[in-house]
């Protein structure tokens, strides 16, 4: 009988471990619905590389007005040497050929966003289109357009609440049944980590951060 009790143990350790990375592919999938509050199917990573984001409005406003002082913010001291020149370049070509223009401009969009892109560690893939965007992203543009945070942190805090309750349910539903069977006990543990490491993901943000790549 004691054998038989070691084995299962052992049998539930082993399932633990085999499931590692599962779960936490799980947890931070949690933790990426937790940040970027995905209603929509759209890539939840374009921002500051989509015409949407905030880098491309405030480069495309700068050639308009011919004020190189927006864009500086997106790029560090060392990058202006690169950036400036370009602005100065693209804008001297603004009211010339049409056709000429477009492709300077893009060059010039391409090289701030990527360069902005590396003062985050984060690669750059492109610019993206509008609308691609993260609904999460455009909610807390919104809230700093709109100076109110109360509407972004009431629909954040429930869909949060919604997915860990229901991870939440499904550990309890299981706790119940979790002896009954070595099969019963692996379904109870694979609940039980996905629904922790969930929570100490959440948590973990709160206290450290987000991993930035937008």
């Amino acid at each position: 009988m004691r054998t038989k009790e070691i084995n299962s143990a052992s049998e539930v350790s082993s399932t633990l471990l085999k499931n590692k990375k599962t779960t936490l592919k799980s947890a931070l999938t949690i933790l990426s619905l937790v940040l970027f509050f995905s209603f929509s199917t759209q890539p939840a990573f374009a921002h500051c590389d989509s015409f949407d984001g905030p880098t491309i409005k405030d480069a495309i406003e700068a050639l308009e007005t011919n004020n190189v002082n927006l864009i500086l913010k997106w790029i560090s001291p060392d990058q202006e040497a690169e950036v400036v020149p370009l602005f100065h370049k693209t804008y001297a070509l603004k009211s010339g050929d049409k056709e000429l223009y477009n492709i300077v401009e893009k060059h010039f969009l391409e090289t701030l966003v990527r360069l902005h892109r590396e003062t985050e560690g984060a690669a750059f893939t492109g610019l993206k289109a509008a609308g691609t965007t993260s609904a999460i992203v455009n909610l807390s543009d919104t809230a700093l357009k709109d100076k109110d945070i109360d509407t972004l942190l009431s629909k954040l805090n429930n869909h949060i609440g919604s997915v860990l309750r229901e991870k939440y349910n499904k550990v309890a539903a299981l706790d119940k049944t979790k002896n009954d069977s070595p099969q019963k006990g692996r379904e109870y543990v694979a609940a039980y980590v996905d629904y922790t490491h969930s929570v100490e993901a959440v948590h973990d943000i709160l206290l450290g951060g987000a991993v930035h790549n937008h």
